[in-house]
């Protein structure tokens, strides 16, 4: 019995002292935390916050989607939740600078509407809803026609990185990396970027029902863009949707997890 008591006791002298070593080292892994965070890196750093917030919205069935009454503003429930799919693979992936946007141009609705949406996943707020064009040869009120070529004058479907500016020929332009071989990573090359252009306004859209529409760049109002790629700028997602069958079942963006 005296044995049994003494192993008992050296079990528990055992379980403490590991405790401890355990205690100290998550101390150390804290200060070591606070001490790099003080330091300038130059590798980007993957937002955990973020990915999890991706993460749980995907699990839970994208409350945002909800809460923000996207559907009653016309974006397509199936586009929010492809959305989130193509972002948590590039947040994941590393690709993702500006974590806390997640941008979508819905081409299932109508040049009429307004189908852009400008969403913060970090604090729940729709930023910006607005209109945008597609290329000429797309479509003419609805986008039903894709393309990556060059001179195709269509718009290119899939997950884009935002890039930096330029002042072209439409003022401040924004750059867009096309993440998606075979749909849209030709999209520099195109020269597609995001612009302002004045076929984008409420005044054409009373006149014939809809916008005027691009050579494939996804052209904004004259009254906001400017607003527009100053937020969206720099390292954030954008995804162009449409229920296009052959888009939908071969985009590894949607179909391959991360």
């Amino acid at each position: 019995m005296k044995k049994l008591n003494k192993n008992k006791q050296l079990n528990k002298t055992r379980t403490w002292s590991l405790r401890a070593v355990a205690f100290v080292g998550l101390l150390v892994c804290m200060s070591l935390a606070f001490t790099n965070s003080n330091k300038v890196s130059t590798t980007p750093l993957v937002n955990t916050t973020a990915v999890a917030v991706a993460n749980s919205m995907v699990a839970e069935k994208m409350p945002l989607f909800e809460s923000l009454e996207l559907g009653a503003l016309g974006l397509s429930r199936q586009a929010f939740e492809f959305a989130l799919t193509g972002y948590n693979n590039l947040l994941n992936a590393g690709k993702i600078k500006k974590d806390n946007l997640l941008s979508i141009l819905d081409f299932s609705l109508p040049s009429g509407k307004k189908r852009l949406f400008v969403i913060d996943i970090t604090t729940g707020e729709l930023v910006f809803n607005t209109y945008a064009a597609h290329g000429r040869n797309s479509g003419t009120s609805v986008a039903t026609k894709f393309s990556n070529k060059e001179n195709s004058y269509q718009s290119s479907l899939g997950f884009y990185i935002t890039g930096d500016t330029y002042n072209g020929k439409h003022g401040t332009s924004l750059r867009l990396e096309g993440e998606e071989k075979g749909f849209n990573d030709n999209a520099l090359a195109r020269g597609i970027v995001m612009h302002s252009a004045s076929y984008v306004d409420e005044s054409i859209i009373a006149s014939q029902g809809y916008i005027g529409r691009s050579q494939g760049c996804p052209a904004l109002p004259g009254n906001i863009y400017k607003d527009v790629i100053e937020k969206i700028k720099n390292g954030s997602c954008l995804f162009l949707y449409s229920p296009d069958k052959y888009y939908v079942t071969h985009s590894k963006m949607l179909n391959d997890k991360a």
